[in-house]
């Protein structure tokens, strides 16, 4: 069974820096410019997992993941950021949002998706 994962992120060369390593691993990829229109994807399809940024437009990575978890339907889809931040008071305000894990840019290839294989399977 092929894992979809909302990729969020304002970067176009990220999005599809994410996108092909999960591709290449077999996923399923949806992509989303920023946190609102993460949001919109949502309330159309239900990911398996999601990837997040942090620092973008109309609405960040908290505010996203605090909207998503507030949605029934994704009680239970792991949400891991994936940002330049590394402050342990980021990565606490995050874990209190309902994220699951957090990995800093650049992203490592292997490790995103042993990441992923952990959160969801391949």
């Amino acid at each position: 069974m092929t894992r979809t994962v909302l990729v969020v992120d304002d970067s176009p060369s990220v999005r599809q820096m994410i996108a092909s390593t999960l591709k290449s691993a077999g996923y399923a990829v949806v992509t989303a410019s920023d946190g609102q229109d993460a949001l919109d994807q949502a309330g159309r399809m239900r990911p398996d997992a999601v990837i997040t940024d942090q620092n973008m437009p109309r609405l960040d990575g908290l505010g996203f993941c605090k909207a998503f978890r507030e949605m029934p339907q994704n009680r239970g889809v792991p949400v891991v950021f994936l940002s330049t931040e590394s402050a342990d008071t980021i990565k606490q305000k995050a874990r209190a949002a309902g994220a699951i894990g957090w990995l800093v840019k650049p992203f490592d290839r292997e490790k995103l998706l042993n990441v992923m294989a952990r959160v969801v399977g391949s």
